[in-house]
């Protein structure tokens, strides 16, 4: 079932996750353990998430480093497969542009359709660690565009390989990532907003937002986007606090502001589990303030814990 039909269909806001997949040589049951907690909040679905290949330096016996490329957390398409078979729900994997050519990316498509997946959320990918900037893969796309474009054309049959005759179409619902605080590569947020668009005129059906802790951003997000003339459900993304050093770290790797009031609870905390309270409770009051709006979805950042996840939801589901 597409997911954009809980959209129209539901009586209330719905709970829903994303789900990291777990490091190269470690257990799937990571995975599982978190749904089991989470289930009993019935998500209609659930995300999981899809990783580039990263650059590591290791040192050789003569003293020089040596390069070598590595996916850390493999695995979307496999997860994908073991979450539907054993939990017999709906699963929005993501397909990146960075670190895949066209051909690859096909490919995977295809494994998604034959395992009967229906709803996949695209997004371009992280940045290059070792140079700061986002580079394709030769024969990648460059832009999220590209990659809804790519999904589309599959949609109407059309594969890479015009030769193909015969093609049976997929049937992807295609969701995309907006930024409430604008994307940090975007000069200005209209700047940012007319690329959304683009996103829905290539075939986008909803938005998942960036994490943000101030909704008022949300909101004026939302507002802007409709004035741009963007009518596509947009769903608000959530992650609770629970770290001292998130203080530092989630504005600089996610590019958004912490509200004064929380950075200075933060400040106070005498130890993580001190600040694991707070963004629970800071959490829930966001999550009340959504649900009161009456937004289609709260969508969760789990980053893989979810005891802190499951005590919000307790409270507003």
């Amino acid at each position: 079932m597409k997911i954009t039909e809980y959209f129209k269909n539901k009586s209330d806001t719905l709970f829903t996750f994303e789900l990291l997949p777990p490091l190269k040589g470690t257990s799937i049951e990571t995975i599982f353990s978190i749904i089991n907690q989470l289930s009993e909040f019935k998500p209609p679905y659930v995300n999981v998430t899809y990783h580039r290949e990263e650059l590591v330096y290791k040192k050789r016996g003569d003293g020089l480093l040596e390069r070598f490329i590595v996916r850390k957390r493999p695995g979307t398409v496999g997860i994908t497969a073991a979450i539907q078979a054993r939990f017999k729900m709906e699963v929005v994997p993501h397909i990146i542009c960075g670190g895949f050519t066209k051909e690859e990316t096909e490919n995977a498509l295809i494994d998604l359709d034959f395992l009967g997946v229906e709803n996949i959320l695209l997004v371009r990918g992280d940045i290059e660690k070792d140079t700061g900037a986002f580079k394709p893969k030769p024969g990648g796309h460059k832009h999220t565009t590209e990659l809804i474009r790519q999904v589309a054309d599959m949609n109407e049959g059309k594969y890479l390989d015009e030769k193909l005759e015969n093609t049976i179409p997929t049937k992807f619902s295609i969701g995309v990532a907006g930024y409430p605080e604008k994307h940090d590569e975007a000069p200005n947020m209209e700047c940012d907003l007319y690329y959304l668009k683009k996103k829905v005129e290539a075939g986008a059906e909803y938005i998942v937002t960036q994490m943000f802790f101030d909704n008022k951003k949300y909101f004026d997000f939302v507002k802007a986007a409709r004035e741009a003339g963007i009518t596509i459900p947009i769903i608000p993304g959530l992650k609770p606090v629970s770290l001292q050093r998130h203080i530092n770290i989630l504005p600089k790797v996610f590019h958004i502001d912490l509200p004064a009031d929380l950075a200075t609870e933060i400040r106070k905390c005498k130890d993580n589990k001190s600040v694991r309270e707070l963004g629970i409770e800071w959490g829930i009051e966001q999550s009340k303030e959504l649900k009161a709006a009456n937004v289609p979805v709260i969508h969760y950042y789990t980053m893989g814990k979810s005891d802190n996840i499951a005590r919000i939801a307790k409270a507003i589901f």
